[in-house]
């Protein structure tokens, strides 16, 4: 047995826990917290709490439901008296991009859309800088830039230690415990906080009487109280409080190895059998935080095994992905957390292999609040069954790293596509008046795996099966689907709106932005230090400027970074340098320019959090992007790259070179419109005044 899976299971006994059994009979009417980390993890309200709390607020909910109905008609009457249209319904297809939508236009294969363009509008739609979703959706749904909602990329550093930070939440562990040996009972409530700023416009809509359903939309976790249902999307954690973590079990020790976003462990033989464990979230009721572990059999068959876990046992079809299978992980004291996940079982011989997919939270039995209310996931799930919750569901971090082939990751895609379909069309039939808006991940997962294939000139490229070879015509044909099917159900007096947030190029190249700054005296490391992520081996008392994340580069500021050194005077100036210096960077071995321009956030994005975000916007030229390693800090040898993984699409380049599309049925005036414009749009539709914070245009539309 894996001697880290023995010190987990011995940490994880509750023999000496008996005696502190009636104290916590004394305190089950609170909420119970478990911390899941670690680093970027997230306060794990107890299940049954949760589950609890649903049907207890569904009761009343229901018990009251005469007099909510009719205080909802006589408030409803007053928010449409001003409208201008009694329903918005909103598609986000996210990374659908306008020359990919022309090019399938132009050869049929995209009737819908083409009959949109045609009797409605099709707009190029500008993007945020940077192009990155996170970034987008939250300049859509509140209508500013992002030095005022505060989101400026996937990561945010730290400045006090310089260590990445998930820039949309916020999490903290209870500050005082009451310890019993080794057990401890958290005396304060974990939390989890919501970083983006301002204020979407369904709050505002919920506000002015307007009722909203909103599905998936990113930046939504936590949920937070609107006049609306929400189910929440992008930053919703697994389990473990990571954005996936897949696990690999072998029964071969040759094939264990450490993989970037996910772990490999190793099946122990028995006689009839093997063994194995799942990792789940960290137990915040014993000392260390030590991971709760669920152990399962697996019997190998002919056409594939049994897995036997929690009593129950489930068979497994080798080469497919299983449905969701649920796993429950115990505390101790009767609590549980638990989870789903899918399988698959990919070879029995010469050695077994399994994938295991991320844990994500349930949503029948949700460990923390994903949705507003927080039993509508519940009520979802009880009407079309589990489905996937985690932010980033699509697992593409196994396609790069080799686990899931190319046909698993499609099925894995097109299984969440016909869950979010479900959840859609219900919201679409459920309410005829207000807003409903639904985001759909499928074409930007698959644009981001499957680019190589029609870029004959990237590394990555090959040639592969006829599915995989056509993967992305075929889910722009999938979401041309989708809008056909809600053609058919929106009515005259309905506004449709069909948008991205960015388009896509290729990424051929990745380009070490802190190798070139190491290389050009901005950046210094320390001596006889091994090249670490996360900035570790940097000497800050002689840097100047420093890269993390996917687009931005930092000036060590005296007085905003810990160990800061330039001084407020020498800022700007230091700012143009590196601008002069990066902008047309060659690259040596296709000698193209690889960076378009370099932006001075302050000067584009003016609001109260510009002096958190990064000091500059590298917008690459399209075939190039940060590389790998310069993402997360490490400073390799050379600045130029190579990128040769699966994941070989991306948009986190010169915003300029990647809009995204905005289809309606209605005409739009603009010629180009923003995604900025969407919010203040829709509530001026709504006969709603924008607020003057807002720094997109309201959009001149007539049916």
């Amino acid at each position: 047995m894996n001697s880290d899976i023995k010190s987990l299971l011995q940490r994880s006994r509750f023999s000496d826990l008996y005696w502190i059994f009636p104290l916590m009979l004394l305190i089950l009417t609170s909420p119970a917290h478990a911390y899941i980390g670690p680093g970027a993890g997230f306060a794990l309200l107890s299940s049954l709490f949760t589950l609890f709390l649903s049907f207890l607020i569904a009761f009343f909910s229901l018990l009251f439901l005469p007099l909510r109905l009719l205080f909802s008609f006589l408030q409803s009457g007053k928010g449409y008296a001003s409208a201008k249209v009694k329903r918005i319904v909103i598609l986000g297809f996210d990374g659908l991009d306008p020359d990919l939508c022309e090019d399938f236009m132009q050869q049929g294969l995209l009737p819908h859309f083409a009959k949109l363009k045609q009797t409605g509008s099709f707009k190029r739609l500008r993007t945020t800088c940077p192009p990155l979703s996170p970034v987008a959706w939250s300049s859509f749904a509140t209508g500013v830039n992002p030095a005022k909602h505060r989101i400026f990329d996937f990561l945010h550093r730290n400045p006090n230690t310089y260590l990445p930070e998930l820039s949309s939440v916020k999490t903290s562990k209870p500050n005082k415990y009451l310890r019993m040996g080794t057990v401890q009972i958290p005396l304060g409530r974990s939390r989890v906080k919501i970083l983006q700023k301002s204020r979407p416009f369904w709050k505002i809509l919920g506000q002015h009487g307007i009722f909203s359903q909103i599905i998936r939309v990113p930046i939504t976790f936590p949920p937070e109280k609107f006049n609306g249902h929400l189910l929440s999307a992008m930053c919703t954690p697994d389990l473990l409080g990571t954005q996936g973590s897949f696990t690999f079990y072998s029964s071969d020790k040759n094939h264990i190895e450490t993989f970037t976003s996910g772990a490999g462990l190793l099946l122990e033989k028995n006689q009839t059998d093997y063994k194995g464990f799942f990792i789940g979230p960290e137990n915040s009721f014993l000392k260390g935080w030590p991971s709760i572990t669920l152990g399962f059999d697996l019997f190998v068959e002919k056409d594939g095994a049994v897995i036997e876990t929690n009593h129950r046992k489930y068979r497994i079809k080798k080469g497919r992905l299983t449905p969701w299978i649920p796993l429950t992980f115990r505390t101790g004291f009767g609590l549980k957390i638990h989870g789903i996940c899918q399988m698959l079982l990919k070879t029995t011989e010469p050695a077994i292999q399994l994938y295991v997919s991320p844990i994500h939270i349930h949503p029948e039995r949700p460990a923390m609040p994903i949705s507003y209310p927080c039993y509508y996931a519940v009520y979802l799930a009880k009407l079309y069954g589990s489905y996937a919750t985690l932010g980033l569901a699509e697992d593409t971090w196994a396609l790069n790293e080799g686990i899931l082939g190319e046909d698993d990751f499609l099925d894995q895609v097109y299984q969440y596509q016909k869950e979010r379909e479900q959840q859609l069309f219900h919201i679409l039939k459920k309410n005829r008046r207000g807003l409903a808006a639904c985001v759909f991940d499928a074409a930007d997962r698959i644009q981001h795996a499957f680019f190589r294939y029609i870029d004959e000139t990237h590394p990555a490229f090959k040639n592969g099966n006829r599915r995989s070879k056509n993967a992305i015509r075929d889910v722009y044909q999938v979401m041309d689907g989708v809008l056909g099917r809600v053609l058919k159900v929106v009515r005259q007096d309905t506004l449709l709106l069909v948008l991205s947030d960015h388009g896509f190029k290729s990424f051929r190249r990745g380009i070490n932005v802190n190798s070139w700054l190491h290389q050009n005296g901005y950046l210094f490391l320390k001596e006889n230090k091994n090249k670490n992520s996360y900035l570790q081996n940097v000497d800050w008392c002689k840097t100047t400027a420093y890269a993390i994340g996917l687009a931005g580069i930092y000036i060590n500021r005296k007085g905003r970074e810990k160990q800061g050194i330039v001084e407020t005077e020498n800022v700007e100036p230091l700012k143009k340098k590196l601008v002069k210096d990066l902008v047309g960077l060659t690259d040596p071995e296709t000698n193209e320019s690889a960076i378009r321009a370099v932006y001075n956030f302050e000067q584009i994005n003016q609001g109260p959090y510009a002096s958190e975000a990064p000091d500059l916007i590298v917008g690459y030229n399209p075939g190039y992007r940060i590389s790998w390693d310069g993402a997360i800090g490490i400073t390799t040898e050379t600045v130029f790259e190579d990128n040769v993984k699966s994941w070989s699409g991306d948009h986190g380049i010169d915003p300029e070179q990647v809009p995204g599309v905005l289809f309606s049925n209605y005409k739009i005036q603009e010629h180009s419109p923003h995604i900025m414009d969407i919010a203040p749009t829709i509530l001026s539709l709504f006969g709603i005044k924008k607020p003057e914070y807002m720094d997109g245009r309201e959009l001149h539309m007539f049916n």
